[in-house]
């Protein structure tokens, strides 16, 4: 074994055992901030997704504004964060990281959902409007629930990615995994860096697992069939 290599796998291992309180608090950490901004990009983005499939003229616009967003690095968002927070006091720390947060799970969330609805198949709905549904009804109970997989999809996506991109959000002083990245390449601990990135895949892939077991328990057998 390369005597690099059998030196950085047992740091690592030693590190994570001396240090798995520290490691856990900032996982506690990471999940808080991601999760609270997923449930508000959700609680924003589903609705819009679903309204903009009423107004297709706006719809054009949203998608594109949202994808813009996707474009601007990370980095670079967290900056424009902070002038713009500074006003209230809140230039560093958890709100312009789960703002920026927010924005980034826009674009996965409304699209998805948008696309999910437009494509539902018409004969359901003629379906449902011909059993005396109304609009409410028609949604809750045909349309969301025959484009839940597509739907959860796009929330997955953005929930992996917010994951990554979190680990940013240190730079911030917004707490969170990346703290060990941003900690081990200040010091040069590369076991330290290598910690931290392995923490943040599990815990991605985790969370991955989860939302997809969610989806299966709640997607109805029919739609599952399809």
């Amino acid at each position: 074994m390369n005597r690099n290599e059998g030196y950085t796998i047992t740091d690592v291992y030693e590190y994570f055992q001396d240090n798995m309180d520290f490691i856990l608090e900032l996982t506690v950490q990471h999940i808080n901030l991601v999760g609270l901004a997923i449930i508000v990009a959700i609680l924003i983005g589903v609705p819009l997704g679903i309204y903009l499939t009423t107004n297709e003229s706006l719809a054009g616009t949203v998608l594109n504004v949202a994808s813009v967003i996707m474009t601007i690095p990370s980095i670079a968002l967290f900056g424009l964060m902070i002038p713009i927070f500074s006003l209230i006091n809140q230039g560093i720390g958890f709100v312009p990281a789960f703002v920026a947060l927010v924005l980034y799970s826009q674009l996965p969330i409304i699209r998805n959902t948008y696309t999910a609805i437009n494509n539902v198949n018409p004969e359901i709905r003629d379906a449902a409007m011909g059993i005396g549904m109304s609009t409410a009804q028609r949604l809750l109970k045909v349309e969301i629930p025959n484009t839940l997989p597509v739907i959860m999809a796009g929330i997955r996506t953005a929930v992996v990615l917010n994951i990554g991109i979190g680990v940013i959000a240190a730079f911030i002083g917004a707490g969170g995994l990346g703290i060990l990245i941003a900690q081990g390449i200040t010091r040069g601990h590369t076991d330290m860096v290598i910690a931290g990135a392995i923490a943040i895949s599990i815990l991605g892939i985790s969370a991955d697992l989860i939302l997809r077991l969610l989806q299966r328990i709640f997607t109805s057998k029919g739609v599952s069939a399809q």
